[in-house]
Order: C-alpha cells, then sequence, then structure tokens
C-alpha cells in the first residue's frame, strides 16, 4: 500500500487527546539518562495514558497480536526453565517494553515527533560526555547517595579501569547509548546544515539573510554533541561502537551522494585495519603512523592471555551448545549465567558472566528457535515497512532525512546486539525499543488503514 503522506499530520506533534501523554513523554525521556529512576515515572505515564486512550486500537493491530504471542511464548519457555525463578525474572527485561512499544507506537507517528525525539535524546548526550571525561582524566566519582538518588554510579578512571562508562554501569552499555547519540546528531546536524543552505539561497535573491552571522545555536550543540560522542566512542574502547559509527557515516554519504566523505571514511578505516590485520611488513609500517591505542584493541593484543572463559567464541560455542539441545523451548531467560558458571567455574577460578555477548544467540539459547524467529520477524516487518516508506517519500521532503536517521540508529543498535547485550541496562533497553516503536509509529500512520 502507497503511503498516505498526511500534511496536516506533519505539522502537528500528536493528536490533541494524547498531547499530555506526549509532554509526559518527552520531560521523562529528557531527563531519563541522567535520572532514570524520575525519567522512568513519566515514560511509565505516557505508556498507561496512550494504552488507555488508544487501548481498542491497540488490540486490532495485527503486529500486536503477533507480539502477544510471543510474550506467551516467553513465559511458556521461563515455565520449562532449568532456573524457573532466574527466567521468570528475566521477563522483566521484555514485558514492560512491550508495553512501551505498542503504546509508543500509538503516541509517535510524525515525522516532527521524530525530529523531537530525536533532540530529547541528543540533549542529554552532551553532559553524560563530560562526566565521562572528569571520569577518566580526573579521578570525578559519585558518592553513595549521589548513586542512591541519581540511579547511577561514577567510578573513577571508568569501568573497566581506563575505559570510559560515564554514568552508565560498564564501557560498553556507554558505548551503545552513544552510538544511537552519534547517529542521531549526525542526522540532526546535516538537516541544519541543509536547511541552513536553502536560507542563504532564499537570502541571497530575496536579500533576507546575510551572511557571516551564526545565530543557530542550537546547531551548534549539535555539532558539539556529534564530536563529543564521537571522542567518548573512542575511550570506551569497544570494538562495537568504532565499528558502528564509521558504518553509520558511510550511510549518510551514500543516501546523500557525497563521495568525499565516503572515500574519507573508508580510507581512514582501510588503514586502521590494515595497521591490525594486514599481513607483515605492511601492518608494520602502517602501525609508525596509526596509534597502538586502535590496532592493539581491535587484535586484541591487549589482552594477550584471556582466559578461555571470557573469550566471546567460547560464550558463543556454548549458548549454541544451548540451543541444539534445547531448540524448542530454550532452557529459560537469564539462565545462561548459572550453566555458564557451572561448567566453566572452580574454586580455585570462580567466573561470572552475565550474557554470552550475542543478543541472538542468547535468545535461541534461552527461548528457544521458534519464538527467537517470530521475534526477528515482528522486527523485520517494521524495518522493512519503513524502509519501503522512505524510499517513497517525496524526494524534496525535508521529513525524509530524520526517517533514515531513525532506521540507521535502530539498525546501528541491532548490529551492536550481534555481538553484546545491551537488554540489562534500563536505558539503552529503552532507547532501543524506543526507536522501533517511532518506527512503527510512522508507519502505522503513513501506510495502515
Amino acid at each position: 500500500m502507497k503511503p498516505k503522506f498526511p500534511i496536516q499530520n506533519l505539522k502537528s506533534f500528536c493528536e490533541p487527546p494524547l498531547q499530555l501523554c506526549w509532554n509526559f513523554a518527552q520531560l521523562g525521556l529528557l531527563i531519563f539518562p541522567l535520572f532514570p529512576a524520575v525519567g522512568a515515572v513519566g515514560i511509565a505515564l505516557a505508556i498507561l495514558g496512550t494504552g488507555k486512550q488508544k487501548f481498542n486500537t491497540i488490540i486490532r493491530r495485527p503486529l500486536n497480536w503477533g507480539i502477544a504471542i510471543f510474550s506467551v511464548l516467553l513465559v511458556v519457555s521461563a515455565s520449562f526453565a532449568a532456573y524457573r525463578s532466574e527466567a521468570f525474572l528475566g521477563l522483566a527485561n521484555f514485558l514492560p517494553f512491550f508495553l512501551l512499544l505498542v503504546s509508543f507506537s500509538e503516541l509517535i507517528q510524525t515525522p516532527a515527533q521524530l525530529r523531537r525525539l530525536a533532540w530529547i535524546i541528543v540533549i542529554p548526550s552532551v553532559p553524560i560526555v563530560i562526566l565521562g571525561l572528569g571520569q577518566l582524566f580526573l579521578g570525578w566519582a559519585s558518592s553513595g547517595l549521589l548513586t542512591n538518588i541519581l540511579g547511577w554510579s561514577l567510578t573513577p578512571t571508568g569501568n573497566p579501569p581506563g575505559r570510559m562508562a560515564s554514568v552508565f554501569m560498564y564501557a560498553n552499555i556507554l558505548a551503545a547509548y552513544l552510538t544511537i547519540v552519534f547517529i542521531l546528531a549526525l542526522g540532526l546536524s546535516i538537516e541544519q546544515w541543509q536547511l541552513a543552505r536553502k536560507r542563504v539561497g532564499e537570502g541571497e535573491s530575496g536579500g533576507t539573510i546575510a551572511r557571516g552571522k551564526f545565530r543557530n545555536y542550537g546547531t551548534l550543540y549539535l555539532i558539539v554533541a556529534v564530536i563529543g560522542s564521537a571522542i567518548a566512542i573512542v575511550f570506551t574502547n569497544s570494538r562495537n561502537a568504532w565499528a558502528i559509527a564509521p558504518l553509520a557515516c558511510l550511510a549518510f554519504s551514500v543516501y546523500l551522494g557525497w563521495r568525499w566523505l565516503l572515500a574519507a571514511v573508508t580510507g581512514i578505516a582501510s588503514i586502521i585495519l590494515a595497521a591490525a590485520f594486514a599481513p607483515s611488513p605492511i601492518n608494520q609500517l602502517l602501525r609508525k603512523i596509526v596509534p597502538a591505542f586502535f590496532w592493539a584493541r581491535l587484535t586484541d593484543q591487549n589482552f594477550p592471555d584471556r582466559p578461555l572463559p571470557y573469550l566471546r567464541t567460547t560464550q558463543w560455542q556454548f549458548a549454541w551448545w544451548m540451543t541444539q539441545q534445547r531448540p524448542w523451548t530454550g532452557w529459560g531467560l537469564r539462565n545462561f549465567t548459572p550453566l555458564y558458571v557451572a561448567k566453566y567455574a572452580t574454586p580455585d577460578n570462580p567466573i561470572w558472566l552475565g550474557h554470552p555477548h550475542s543478543l541472538f544467540l542468547m535468545l535461541t539459547g534461552e527461548i528457544g528457535i521458534p519464538a527467537t524467529m517470530l521475534f526477528c520477524i515482528l522486527v523485520s516487518w517494521i524495518i522493512a515497512r519503513i524502509i519501503l516508506l522512505v524510499r517513497d517519500w517525496p524526494v524534496n521532503n525535508q521529513d525524509k532525512l530524520i526517517l533514515f536517521s531513525f532506521i540507521v540508529a535502530f539498525l546501528g543498535c541491532t548490529l551492536f546486539n550481534t555481538v553484546d547485550v545491551t537488554i540489562f541496562d534500563l536505558r539503552v533497553n529503552t532507547f532501543g525499543w524506543l526507536l522501533l516503536a517511532a518506527i512503527g509509529g510512522v508507519v502505522y500512520k503513513n501506510t495502515v488503514k
């Protein structure tokens, strides 16, 4: 079905009856990264308020039927789990976020809302980066009182030591958050640049805009956010984020036809990868140019004697073994850890590992192949429909770029989770489902009757 492109909806933020819920959502999401306990209240009020007003619409959506079936499969899997209490606790990482998905898909339905949402996600990132830099280089730390009130802990020199974590519990979690921020800030910056060019062109013909006067402080903030998040991604030492950020730049360069950006990103990435993995003497020559900070991390030479249980390949193999043993129902959510510890931990070498560093392998091992396939189909349906929608969107419409930015941000989040798991962090998990809900809402509004 072709998109409807309702012009009146592109200009308004949301339906008038949902304005209060939208206000709660905006306020909650704005303070959520820094004050998660407080921000969660606003988000919860928005979810409940929207769910109540849009209940009849929600229960008629075929996609929501699929989500309900998936929820039942999670409960069934937990009932057959090896460690049932752990499995039922694991439902908290999914079921509440399904409510967010179905409610926010009704609350967020216009590109104007996506643009506002992108700003709301980007704004708190600058103080978070500043706190991270202070943590890493100045030894900033939070007291016990701040930890209890704010819901985060600022550890001197980062967690693990030497890697920026800022207000998040671990460096990789911060990296996942910054990946989303970097992509959305980049999209907003490009949009502001395009609008500025358009205004300058109109000013040249009509004499209404003077050259050389910079008054758009919002654009300046976006530039700071892009640069700051990029620097912070480097200091998280997350190889996932190091890969995804350049891939996002490549996606924007292809979409916009910017060959210079495509060539620059490809060239820099190729040099770094060659310094890490090219055969000698090529790699030795390039290592005189590329700092060891990058190529040593990519080759994992910083940790040459890493114990076998802490290798991701070992974790992936064990998750696949779990899948093979129970392909239909899985072992139950959160069951990877006790099973893995039982196999690899010894009195002399106690270990603890929260997940197998791959969301999809974790799901097949913990909830089974059929449920995981249903999950992937539901998410893929939304992504496929939004890609088709962007393809058919009017070429000169400014809203097309923000739609593309949200697609790239969600795909970046998904790619991050192929070799890691971020659902155990409340904030990053919320933002991941929020991106999907926003995309789904635009699909509903413009393609589904």
